[in-house]
């Protein structure tokens, strides 16, 4: 019944997120790509460090790199994920008839997120090149989002816009593991709050406010990320632009998994997750905050209709 309301909100909330955190993801992707061996990226110290030298190298402008990209990637995607995660939850509970298990959310955000994940990859592929541009970079810039497809197609065919696809797709825990424990605080919460009321997922989200949402989409996204950061790292690293010879840096998920063990051990799979954790957990509480409202707001505009 609310399916592109669903969207919809999760459209506005995707671009609300993105505006406000996306210098802190340019960092996170260049800290997740620099391996130390041969790097065409600056040294960077620390988050800090890093935001000062890309706004004193490159600007405002090398802060915003790929920001086209990252609004329209994360735009479609939410919207696309809250109407995939909303069909699928209406579908395993029979359309309202029964209340859904840990495992039923489970397997809807997991449905939502595969999807996603096909439709927006070539977007987070240019995204991620698009951020790693910089003064060091051999290769020619891409002008726009619009050159960087034209040229990807042109230089290396229609596949290379499905590197990290693999990854990607294990990433999919990520948001399964996200929005099952956001539903299931949710509950928690809602319960501990209205004692002796019968509360389900649909009503619980009428009992919170904003402050809850906030928290909730902060704590079930610091849960998933901590499981899932090391394939976000092996995805960021397949994704980087071929040398001028055009050859990849790694092959595939196996090559770059062998090749971060043997020369940075555990740590290399966690580069990054500071400035991560700075964009993402803030994100998380902006997307759910702006998503709960807007829904509410368009749910309330089409009862009054």
């Amino acid at each position: 019944m609310w399916q592109w309301e669903n969207a919809t909100a999760g459209a506005v909330a995707g671009f609300a997120t993105v505006a406000s955190v996306h210098p802190l993801d340019v960092v996170r992707t260049r800290f997740q790509v620099y391996d130390g061996r041969g790097s065409n990226l600056p040294t960077y110290k620390n988050t800090v460090n890093a935001i000062l030298t890309i706004a004193r190298m490159e600007g405002l402008r090398g802060l915003y790199a790929g920001f086209y990209p990252a609004v329209l990637g994360s735009t479609v995607s939410w919207g696309l994920y809250f109407f995939f995660y909303g069909r699928a939850k209406q579908r395993y509970s029979d359309y309202g008839k029964k209340n859904l298990t840990p495992t039923l959310h489970l397997a809807s955000a997991a449905e939502a997120g595969a999807l996603v994940c096909f439709c927006t990859n070539p977007v987070w592929l240019v995204k991620t090149r698009m951020q790693l541009q910089n003064p060091l970079h051999q290769a020619q810039p891409y002008s726009g989002l619009y050159d960087a497809f034209r040229t990807i197609l042109r230089e290396e065919g229609f596949a290379a816009l499905y590197k990290g696809i693999v990854p990607g797709l294990m990433l999919v825990s990520h948001g399964a593991i996200q929005f099952t424990v956001y539903e299931e605080l949710r509950k928690v919460i809602a319960n501990s709050r209205y004692k002796g009321t019968r509360v389900d997922a649909q009503s619980s989200g009428e009992l919170l406010n904003s402050v809850d949402y906030a928290v909730l989409g902060g704590s079930s996204k610091i849960a998933a990320m901590l499981l899932t950061y090391p394939f976000q790292v092996i995805r960021a690293r397949l994704q980087q632009r071929p040398g001028n010879d055009g050859t990849p840096r790694y092959m595939d998920s196996f090559h770059v998994l062998k090749e971060t063990a043997r020369f940075e051990g555990i740590r290399g799979f966690y580069r990054g997750i500071t400035p991560n954790l700075l964009k993402n957990v803030p994100a998380a509480s902006i997307t759910f905050v702006v998503y709960e409202n807007v829904l509410k707001l368009l749910k309330l505009t089409r009862q009054k209709e």
